[in-house]
Protein backbone atom coordinates (compact mmCIF):
# COMPACT_ATOMS: atom_id res chain seq x y z
CA UNK A 1 0.00 0.00 0.00
CA UNK A 2 1.28 3.42 -0.90
CA UNK A 3 1.84 5.91 1.86
CA UNK A 4 1.02 9.58 1.46
CA UNK A 5 4.76 10.24 1.40
CA UNK A 6 5.19 7.80 -1.53
CA UNK A 7 2.58 9.69 -3.49
CA UNK A 8 4.09 13.05 -2.62
CA UNK A 9 7.59 11.96 -3.67
CA UNK A 10 6.45 10.27 -6.88
CA UNK A 11 8.12 11.86 -9.91
CA UNK A 12 7.16 11.28 -13.48
CA UNK A 13 9.45 11.36 -16.46
CA UNK A 14 8.99 14.48 -18.51
CA UNK A 15 8.10 14.12 -22.10
CA UNK A 16 8.68 16.83 -24.57
CA UNK A 17 5.73 16.25 -26.74
CA UNK A 18 2.17 15.66 -25.98
CA UNK A 19 2.98 15.10 -22.31
CA UNK A 20 0.95 16.11 -19.38
CA UNK A 21 1.25 19.50 -17.86
CA UNK A 22 3.72 19.20 -15.03
CA UNK A 23 1.85 21.81 -13.03
CA UNK A 24 -1.50 20.03 -13.44
CA UNK A 25 0.02 16.68 -12.52
CA UNK A 26 1.71 18.24 -9.45
CA UNK A 27 -1.54 19.95 -8.40
CA UNK A 28 -3.47 16.72 -8.88
CA UNK A 29 -0.87 14.77 -6.91
CA UNK A 30 -1.01 17.39 -4.13
CA UNK A 31 -4.80 17.03 -3.90
CA UNK A 32 -4.52 13.28 -4.13
CA UNK A 33 -1.86 13.30 -1.40
CA UNK A 34 -4.12 15.33 0.93
CA UNK A 35 -7.11 13.04 0.37
CA UNK A 36 -5.01 9.91 0.54
CA UNK A 37 -3.32 11.15 3.72
CA UNK A 38 -6.75 11.61 5.34
CA UNK A 39 -7.82 8.13 4.28
CA UNK A 40 -4.48 6.65 5.35
CA UNK A 41 -4.79 8.22 8.83
CA UNK A 42 -8.40 7.08 9.10
CA UNK A 43 -7.37 3.59 8.04
CA UNK A 44 -4.59 3.49 10.66
CA UNK A 45 -6.94 4.85 13.33
CA UNK A 46 -9.55 2.27 12.34
CA UNK A 47 -6.97 -0.51 12.52
CA UNK A 48 -5.95 0.73 15.96
CA UNK A 49 -9.57 0.83 17.08
CA UNK A 50 -10.18 -2.63 15.64
CA UNK A 51 -7.14 -3.98 17.51
CA UNK A 52 -8.31 -2.25 20.69
CA UNK A 53 -11.85 -3.61 20.26
CA UNK A 54 -10.54 -7.10 19.57
CA UNK A 55 -8.45 -6.90 22.75
CA UNK A 56 -11.52 -5.71 24.65
CA UNK A 57 -13.55 -8.51 23.10
CA UNK A 58 -11.00 -11.09 24.28
CA UNK A 59 -11.03 -9.47 27.73
CA UNK A 60 -14.83 -9.55 27.91
CA UNK A 61 -14.99 -13.12 26.63
CA UNK A 62 -12.57 -14.10 29.39
CA UNK A 63 -14.68 -12.16 31.88
CA UNK A 64 -17.82 -13.88 30.57
CA UNK A 65 -16.14 -17.27 30.92
CA UNK A 66 -15.05 -16.42 34.45
CA UNK A 67 -18.56 -15.25 35.34
CA UNK A 68 -20.08 -18.42 33.89
CA UNK A 69 -17.65 -20.54 35.88
CA UNK A 70 -18.44 -18.49 38.98
CA UNK A 71 -22.16 -18.98 38.43
CA UNK A 72 -21.70 -22.71 37.96
CA UNK A 73 -19.63 -22.87 41.15
CA UNK A 74 -22.17 -20.74 43.02
CA UNK A 75 -24.98 -22.99 41.82
CA UNK A 76 -23.15 -26.15 42.82
CA UNK A 77 -22.25 -24.58 46.18
CA UNK A 78 -25.88 -23.58 46.71
CA UNK A 79 -27.00 -27.11 45.79
CA UNK A 80 -24.46 -28.57 48.22
CA UNK A 81 -25.57 -26.19 50.98
CA UNK A 82 -29.21 -27.13 50.37
CA UNK A 83 -28.29 -30.82 50.44
CA UNK A 84 -26.37 -30.44 53.71
CA UNK A 85 -29.17 -28.33 55.22
CA UNK A 86 -31.73 -30.98 54.23
CA UNK A 87 -29.58 -33.70 55.77
CA UNK A 88 -29.20 -31.66 58.97
CA UNK A 89 -32.94 -30.96 59.04
CA UNK A 90 -33.72 -34.65 58.53
CA UNK A 91 -31.28 -35.53 61.31
CA UNK A 92 -32.86 -32.95 63.63
CA UNK A 93 -36.30 -34.38 62.86
CA UNK A 94 -35.09 -37.94 63.52
CA UNK A 95 -33.45 -36.80 66.77
CA UNK A 96 -36.58 -34.93 67.83
CA UNK A 97 -38.77 -37.93 67.00
CA UNK A 98 -36.44 -40.23 68.94
CA UNK A 99 -36.42 -37.84 71.88
CA UNK A 100 -40.22 -37.53 71.73
CA UNK A 101 -40.58 -41.34 71.67
CA UNK A 102 -38.21 -41.60 74.63
CA UNK A 103 -40.18 -38.98 76.56
CA UNK A 104 -43.47 -40.72 75.72
CA UNK A 105 -42.05 -44.02 76.97
CA UNK A 106 -40.82 -42.35 80.18
CA UNK A 107 -44.22 -40.70 80.70
CA UNK A 108 -46.00 -44.00 80.10
CA UNK A 109 -43.71 -45.65 82.66
CA UNK A 110 -44.43 -42.84 85.13
CA UNK A 111 -48.16 -43.21 84.46
CA UNK A 112 -47.89 -46.96 85.02
CA UNK A 113 -45.98 -46.39 88.29
CA UNK A 114 -48.46 -43.73 89.46
CA UNK A 115 -51.38 -45.98 88.53
CA UNK A 116 -49.86 -48.80 90.61
CA UNK A 117 -49.27 -46.37 93.49
CA UNK A 118 -52.89 -45.19 93.22
CA UNK A 119 -54.15 -48.79 93.21
CA UNK A 120 -51.96 -49.52 96.26
CA UNK A 121 -53.29 -46.43 98.04
CA UNK A 122 -56.87 -47.45 97.21
CA UNK A 123 -56.20 -50.90 98.69
CA UNK A 124 -54.63 -49.33 101.78
CA UNK A 125 -57.60 -46.99 102.06
CA UNK A 126 -60.00 -49.92 101.76
CA UNK A 127 -58.06 -51.79 104.48
CA UNK A 128 -58.01 -48.68 106.67
CA UNK A 129 -61.72 -48.12 106.05
CA UNK A 130 -62.48 -51.73 106.94
CA UNK A 131 -60.38 -51.43 110.12
CA UNK A 132 -62.17 -48.20 111.03
CA UNK A 133 -65.57 -49.75 110.42
CA UNK A 134 -64.56 -52.72 112.50
CA UNK A 135 -63.27 -50.43 115.26
CA UNK A 136 -66.43 -48.35 115.15
CA UNK A 137 -68.62 -51.44 115.25
CA UNK A 138 -66.66 -52.81 118.18
CA UNK A 139 -66.88 -49.43 119.94
CA UNK A 140 -70.61 -49.32 119.27
CA UNK A 141 -70.97 -52.82 120.72
CA UNK A 142 -69.04 -51.71 123.78
CA UNK A 143 -71.29 -48.73 124.22
CA UNK A 144 -74.36 -50.95 123.87
CA UNK A 145 -72.92 -53.33 126.45
CA UNK A 146 -72.16 -50.46 128.79
CA UNK A 147 -75.69 -49.13 128.42
CA UNK A 148 -77.19 -52.53 129.18
CA UNK A 149 -75.37 -52.71 132.40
Amino acid sequence: MYTPLDIENKKFAKQMMNGYSVEEVDNFLDELTIDYEKLYKESNESKGKIAELEASLVKYKNLESTLQNTLVMAQSTADEIKKVAKQEADQLIRDAQGSARQQVMELEQQITIKTKELDELKKQFDVYKAKMESLLISQLELIKDVNKD
